[in-house]
């Protein structure tokens, strides 16, 4: 934890300052391996979080204290990304103001301000110019506009270009090529600098209710577990963060937010959300090919024209010749034995892409799920004393490429909504917890819902016959003739965890050998993410039922979970002793993408807040 995160500490009483400390990030760097569990009985016990066995049955937990120390502030934020901090800043911007008095605390579960952030990223700056109209002469890192885009299909050997046309989404004119992580963390100072109370390293693992129903706030996560689920003896609870307000702005598929959607049947009158997988890397290449303000997007090879997904590379200006490139894969793909991971690894040698990166350095990697359901997918917003904003609900411009902007654009809103509920003093309240339905009005009102809705039939119309090069004959017809005003809107196939097909009915991926210089394995991937969590705590990918990995996804998908996650975390291995496997999971290699969460053909799987700061160490990804 950096020394100016701990400033807003001294404005917490002397009860929550201590509890703070007391959770105080450990740095523990540890090699990328796994505990193997031992066989106890015909199923090997797996998980051990208390989600799943609750304490209250757990005889090693009678006496331990369980109370915890609350806070009162007027808004709790939860994540410190771009949405977080959006409303962080405009809240605490009203209130310099109006010369009101608003505590705003903001909590995140990564050890630094943008540890965890990770996008392509190309944004559009137009919300962030609204929050921000100084952001040149306060030195935002907007280093580097876009000057040369370019878009292509690729086959196997081929690069075919296709001329990008004023008024498509692809269009990046105007637009910055960021390291979306130290924006983010730029952000966060100027959130500090305007009072907002930064608390990184916490996360919040529970929401509280009040006896109405209604949200009271967060509390942080426990610390002190040991991996068996037992209490050590420094063990210490987390905090209660209450509030009239609570935002939620975890991020994609947000642990929380899942709990809210069945708390308050929020999904009830749209679609099921649908997700893409990200993967990024940072290279250091040879000067002579470096073209700082270029964009690249690819589709095609080698992805075949019924899975959705696509590349960027991008150019950044950052005073030395740095490219990020990634590689996007849909999450309703179909065949159980692709590989996410490594069809961004054979991608890389394409004859277009290879040269770029010969005689250079791989430094960073890491990956993300990101929401591709678009405007049918967004669910309610607003519930009695909290709402959600950003990718959480799920805000992305998908056939842009884009998310940054319009989550930003909706904590703005948000924070203007939520001021004018706690400043208007004739307000009536049904709830304790405020209900802020004016934020969901003026999201309608705005610019950011024009743009989604304008955009929603392009992803749903990639699920015919022509696949991805249908949606692209789409777009060309009606969204660039008819700008998104056709009186339709098509519909998704549905949740992504229910496309895969039995892995009898498919054909395996021979994938290439990573040759160590253009393409990698897995594990010296995750080892340039940064990532750490201390290794005896109870793992974080909880599992419903520990039989049904080896029952039902190993023995009808053949172990999807082994090749969908991007980081090693979920392995088959022999059993100890008689035929058979058991599955292992490896969570110290998590990288928070959620993706098992969102693709596992069980829904048996749930991704749960590990303890506080654990998780990738991105450098401005």
């Amino acid at each position: 934890m950096t020394a100016n995160m701990l400033v807003p500490l001294a404005k917490l009483s002397c009860p929550a300052y201590q509890c703070f400390h007391a959770l105080k990030i450990k740095k523990n760097y540890l090699p990328l391996c796994a505990t193997r569990w031992t066989s106890t009985s015909v199923v090997p016990r797996i998980t051990t979080h208390y989600t799943i066995y609750p304490r209250d049955k757990d005889k090693r937990w009678e006496g331990v204290s369980m109370e915890r120390f609350a806070e009162e502030a007027d808004v709790v934020i939860v994540g410190a990304g771009p949405a977080g901090l959006s409303a962080a800043v405009r809240l605490k911007q009203l209130a310099a103001q109006h010369e009101k008095d608003i505590r705003v605390c903001l909590v995140e579960k990564a050890s630094q301000i943008g540890a965890h952030t990770l996008s392509g990223a190309c944004l559009d700056p137009r919300a962030f110019e609204e929050l921000f109209p100084d952001w040149k002469e306060k030195g935002a890192p907007l280093n580097t506009p876009v000057t040369e885009d370019r878009f292509a299909i690729l086959t196997q050997k081929y690069r075919i270009p296709v001329p990008i046309l004023p008024g498509l989404p692809m269009n990046n004119h105007g637009n910055y090529i960021v390291r979306l992580g130290h924006l983010v963390s730029w952000m966060g100072e100027q959130a500090e600098a305007l009072g907002v109370e930064v608390y990184p390293g916490y996360a919040a693992a529970e929401v509280l209710f009040h006896e109405d129903g209604s949200i009271k706030g967060i509390a942080t996560n426990d610390v002190g577990i040991q991996k068996d689920g037992a209490p050590k003896t420094t063990f210490e609870r987390g905090l209660e963060l209450h509030a009239k307000v609570t935002v939620f702005a975890e991020g994609c598929h947000g642990h929380l937010a899942k709990q809210l959607y069945k708390k308050f049947d929020l999904r009830a009158n749209c679609e099921p959300q649908t997700y893409g997988i990200g993967l990024k890397e940072l290279w250091l290449i040879d000067e002579k090919k470096w073209k700082p303000g270029r964009v690249d997007h690819t589709v095609g090879w080698p992805l075949d024209r019924h899975t959705y997904g696509g590349s960027f590379l991008y150019h950044l200006n950052e005073g030395e010749p740095l490219v990020a490139l990634g590689f996007v894969v849909g999450l309703d793909y179909q065949n159980p034995y692709l590989s996410p991971f490594r069809e961004f690894q054979r991608w890389k040698h394409h004859p277009s892409i290879q040269p770029t990166l010969e005689g250079g350095k791989r430094i960073a990697y890491g990956a993300r799920a990101l929401n591709e359901g678009g405007f049918q997918s967004i669910p309610k917003l607003t519930f009695p004393g909290g709402l959600l904003i950003g990718c959480s609900p799920g805000f992305m411009n998908v056939p842009k490429i884009k998310g940054s902007h319009t989550a930003m654009k909706s904590g703005v809103l948000a924070a203007e909504s939520i001021f004018n509920q706690l400043t208007n003093e004739n307000l009536q309240s049904k709830t304790i917890g405020l209900q802020v339905t004016e934020y969901e009005d003026n999201l309608k009102k705005s610019w950011l819902w024009k743009e989604l809705y304008s955009v929603r039939n392009i992803r749903p119309s990639c699920h015919g016959f022509l696949g991805l090069y249908g949606g692209m004959i789409y777009t060309g017809i009606f969204y660039w003739i008819f700008r998104g005003m056709e009186p339709w809107t098509l519909k998704h196939k549905g949740a992504d965890s229910d496309q895969l097909k039995p892995a009898k009915d498919c054909t395996p991926i021979e994938y290439p050998k990573p040759d160590g210089q253009i393409s990698f394995d897995l594990l010296s991937s995750v080892a340039l993410s940064g990532t750490n969590h201390e290794h005896d705590q109870p793992a974080h990918l909880t599992l419903k039922d520990d039989s049904v990995p080896v029952n039902r996804n190993l023995a009808i998908y053949d172990g999807p979970e082994q090749r969908f996650c991007p980081a090693g975390v979920y392995e088959f291995v022999p059993l100890e002793q008689g035929d058979g496997f058991r599955l292992q999971i490896n969570a110290q290699n998590c990288v928070h993408c959620k993706t098992c969460d969102i693709k596992d053909p069980s829904q048996n799987i749930n991704w749960v807040v590990p303890e506080g700061g654990g998780g990738p160490a991105y450098n401005g990804m």
